[in-house]
């Protein structure tokens, strides 16, 4: 990861309160050894430019896909990060959830990358590949998934407004208030959000969408790049009015 990323000027009106930065990273999606080289940038960009408050945002989908999920929630869960941390849930950890609750929701969830999660703990999913041998696959998880990664998933937040900004998994509806925005929005919303060129209150940083490179819009910034199928997992960087990217 490259600490001295480019700067990118926002809209002036979007700004962080002095002293403070803002570390947002895109959806991680079971990529621990990208997620490892994020924590060692973030760490390496602190060292080179201290600052007197920095603030680690997530926002969500860490796992599904990509080869090592249960690696990125212990990670997650861990200390090792270098500044204090927010963990958004997305739509991907719902559908975990919703497995831990009742073991025929894998029929949905493995379509999703639920038996990439399931693999990353151990769980045999030879049978659940082929559509059966769900409640095994359930028993399993239960006895192999750490109490603190369920914890954790408990705990997540679904938005988050810092300043001139809003940070979600998916993003918001249109013309409702961002303090009255349903959590199935916030996790799950394409369309009608991507489209909308319109102020939202506050410009949303999110993810939930793939895309090629990072979008800076005037109303939104999207910093999915696709991390589980690209290998590219990508970090923005908030302080004052300005914006930067670290890539991994």
């Amino acid at each position: 990861m490259d600490p001295h990323a480019q700067r990118h000027a926002l809209d002036t009106t979007a700004r962080l309160r002095d002293g403070l930065r803002l570390y947002c990273l895109g959806d991680i999606h079971g990529r621990a050894d990208l997620l490892k080289r994020a924590r060692d940038g973030i760490a390496a960009d602190l060292s080179h430019r201290p600052v007197a408050d920095s603030l680690i945002i997530c926002l969500g989908d860490y796992i599904d896909r990509g080869p090592d999920s249960a690696g990125v929630l212990d990670l997650l869960a861990g200390p090792s990060f270098p500044a204090r941390t927010l963990l958004l849930r997305g739509n991907h950890e719902v559908m975990l959830q919703s497995f831990l609750r009742e073991p025929q929701e894998l029929g949905a969830w493995r379509h999703f990358g639920g038996l990439e999660t399931l693999a990353s703990y151990g769980v045999d999913i030879s049978e659940a590949s082929l559509g059966h041998g769900f409640e095994a696959a359930w028993q399993s998880l239960q006895t192999r998934m750490p109490a603190h990664h369920q914890a954790l998933l408990e705990d997540l937040h679904v938005s988050v407004a810092v300043d001139d900004y809003f940070f979600c998994h998916a993003g918001v509806r249109p013309g409702a208030p961002l303090e009255a925005q349903s959590e199935r929005d916030l996790l799950w919303i394409r369309n009608e959000f991507l489209s909308w060129r319109g102020p939202f209150g506050k410009i949303v940083v999110h993810g939930h969408t793939p895309v090629e490179t990072p979008e800076i819009l005037p109303n939104r910034i999207n910093i999915d790049t696709g991390a589980y199928a690209s290998g590219r997992l990508t970090c923005l960087v908030l302080e004052g009015a300005s914006a930067s990217f670290l890539n991994v």
